[in-house]
């Protein structure tokens, strides 16, 4: 993933909305949703919902396709892992990271 691509997909992923929408789609799977769905599970107005699928599929994180009447959306989880592997790809100087307990990794900011 290039530099640009990673600013475009964390950029997307900078807003509340978009971020519980990609979370909802990762953790649906491959099967994906349908946008009415996502709408109902996150309670987002379907004007807003489009609004925050299109920056989330510009961004590359998201894929749709179309099943009868329904777009179904899923999360692209190869430009999902590129971001990852991307942010830490020079990870402590290329040496084996130590592990962060789980109690430190919630009060991360």
């Amino acid at each position: 993933m290039k530099q640009a691509q990673a600013i475009a997909a964390l950029s997307a992923l900078a807003q509340d909305s978009r971020l519980e929408v990609f979370r909802l789609l990762v953790r649906t799977g491959r099967d994906g949703l349908a946008a009415g769905e996502i709408a109902r599970q996150l309670g987002i107005p379907n004007s807003s919902l489009s609004f925050h699928l299109a920056q989330l599929q510009e961004a590359g994180l998201i894929a749709h396709r179309r099943e009868g009447r329904s777009l179904i959306y899923s999360a692209d989880y190869g430009c999902m892992d590129a971001l990852v592997g991307f942010l830490t790809e020079n990870c402590c100087g290329g040496e084996a990271c130590e592990a962060v307990p789980s109690s430190l990794a919630e009060e991360c900011h």
